[in-house]
Parts: C-alpha cells; structure tokens; sequence
C-alpha cells in the first residue's frame, strides 16, 4: 500500500511539474515576441523549453537577481573611481592655472616670453599625463566589465541555463542578453508561470531589484 502511495504521488509530481514546464515555456514564448525577429529565429522551440526546464524551481530567478545586483555594484564603482578621477584632474588643471597666473604677475615684462613658454610645456605634460591616466582608467573599467560578463556566463553555464556559455562573441553576448532579459521580464511581471515554478500555494512572485537615485540596489 505505501508503495503504491509513493508512486501516485510520484506521477503527481511529474505531472506538476510537467504543467510548471509548460506555463513557463508559453510565457518565455510570449516574451519572445516582443524580442527583434532576427533573435527570435535564434530562440528556438529546444532552447525556450530548457530554458523553462531550468526556471523550473525557481533557483535561476535567485542567481540572476544576485548576479544583476553585484554587476550594478560594480558599475557604480567603477563610475565613482572615473568621476574621482576627473575631479583630481579638475583640481589638478585649477591649480595649474592659478600658479601660471601667479608667476605670469610676479614677472618682469622682458622675462614673460621665456616664462610663457615653459608655461607651455609644463601644460601640455600635465594635459598628457591627464589623458594617459584617462585612457588607462577608461581601459581598467572594460577589462573589469569583461570579467564580470565572464563570471555571468560561467554561474549561469553551470547553473544549466540554456544558452549560456564564455564567450565574446558579439553575437553571441546579444543572444546571452536577450535570454537574460527574458528571464528578468518573468521577475517583474510576476507572471503565474514564474509563481507556479516555485511550487508554493501562495501568490510568490520572484523579487524585481530596486534601485535609488545613484543606481545603487536598495536591500528589501
């Protein structure tokens, strides 16, 4: 009798779990349409349904949700290191400025010329050295970008989510984005299908990120 017990509820389950499959395969189908068609080509039957296979307890919803809020971590970060730049900078050329004023006041007229032009030099070393420190932050914030895309694709490859892999493949991190958005879209809506993956009896509803003004996620 137990044994037969277990295995109804085992058939239940699978039925369950079945219609779980289904409600968020017609939702990401849905979705889909709203994507460009050259995408929505590339989104096929086989991938919607194991990207619904892999929603299907809900997990995803959460890797996704961590991952979206250290990459605006990161973000922010990396734009208020460019901004302290740009206000060291900014600070650096006043000052400048305000020693050539100075110097320029301070000298006899025959000697202007002479000054003026070692003026001239000290700026453009300083306008260089300025550009250089630009550049160089300009590439430490893609190099960092480009890591963060990787640890993304790599949680989400091992998470079993269809589609994703390493790779910089322009193309390729389009499609990766898409997915994502698909994903991201079941959070906000709360669709029925995102609740009954989750299997609970109540109206769950994964948790959209909030942020404030400056972009920076506001813990729930």
């Amino acid at each position: 009798m137990e044994l037969y017990v277990g295995a109804l509820e085992e058939v239940a389950d699978g039925a369950r779990q079945q219609e779980r499959h289904y409600q968020l395969l017609s939702a990401l189908q849905s979705l889909v349409k709203e994507l460009p068609s050259s995408f929505q080509q590339r989104l096929s039957y086989t991938t919607l349904s194991d990207l619904a296979l892999a929603l299907l307890d809900g997990t995803v919803f959460e890797i996704v949700q961590g991952l979206l809020e250290i990459q605006h971590l990161t973000e922010k970060s990396l734009y208020n290191q460019r901004l302290r730049l740009q206000n060291e900078h900014r600070v650096l050329r006043q000052a400048l400025r305000q020693k050539h004023q100075e110097a320029q006041q301070a000298c006899r007229p025959h000697n202007l010329p002479v000054l003026q032009a070692a003026q001239q030099r000290e700026l453009e070393a300083v306008e260089h050295r300025i550009r250089e420190e630009q550049r160089a932050m300009d590439r430490k914030i893609v190099l960092e970008l480009d890591r963060k895309v990787a640890d993304q694709q790599s949680t989400l490859e091992k998470a079993g989510v269809a589609g994703f892999y390493v790779t910089t493949n322009p193309q390729e991190l389009m499609l990766q984005m898409n997915l994502l958005e698909l994903i991201r879209k079941l959070q906000q809506r709360g669709c029925r299908a995102g609740k009954a993956a989750l299997g609970l009896g109540g109206p769950w509803q994964p948790p959209a990120a909030q942020y404030d003004q400056e972009g920076s996620p506001v813990p729930p």
